[in-house]
């Protein structure tokens, strides 16, 4: 099992990279959400990972952080979701909005997925409510108030002080660091923004 992997990214063709590990090119696919806040061509990367074995094909999934990771694993294990819908869901929205879309019920909103009709959403909806609440609740606090509040602050912040609301998520996903509150992700967000 490859869990996570440290190296050069060199190649970033969405829905597909490269990251050099000592000399050995990992060939990973990765949602949009994670290709945002992948650093440039050439640069360093650190990537949560997951190894999907199948008859014919040996596949290798990136995640710029755990949360992301999590959930794709949730939603692969749900009946008519594999890992290229999963991928599609992710790609379509964070993990925050995903959480937020599941404890809201908000069957409309993944219809607009690709891919998402609305019986797999409406199963969406009810699986993925259980799972993410028990996966999520490292502390006595939900993972919607740990994560949805403190990122979205930091990343409203950083749009009302002109970033593009991508490039605030991305910068976000990057620096995120565990029961960080808003006023943190925002500092360390603008320190790595200046670099």
């Amino acid at each position: 099992m490859i869990g996570q992997l440290r190296g050069i990214l060199t190649v970033k063709k969405p829905p597909y990279l490269i990251v050099d590990v000592n000399g050995v090119g990992y060939e990973l696919q990765a949602s949009m959400t994670t290709m945002y806040a992948l650093p440039a061509v050439g640069k360093e990367v650190f990537l949560f990972t997951h190894f999907v074995v199948r008859e014919d094909a040996q596949l290798l999934y990136a995640f710029a952080d755990e949360s992301e990771r999590l959930v794709f694993r949730q939603l692969i294990k749900i009946s008519g979701v594999g890992p290229k819908l999963a991928l599609t869901i992710l790609s379509g929205m964070n993990v925050a909005s995903f959480v937020q879309c599941i404890e809201n019920r908000d069957v409309s909103r993944l219809v607009k997925l690709p891919g998402v009709g609305k019986k797999t959403a409406e199963r969406l909806v009810i699986e993925m409510a259980d799972k993410l609440n028990k996966d999520f609740s490292s502390t006595q606090q939900n993972f919607s108030e740990v994560i949805l509040d403190s990122t979205h602050d930091a990343e409203s912040a950083l749009v009302s002080l002109g970033y593009k609301a991508q490039e605030a998520q991305a910068v976000i996903r990057k620096i995120y660091v565990a029961d960080a509150d808003s006023q943190t992700l925002i500092r360390l967000a603008l320190q790595s923004m200046v670099k």
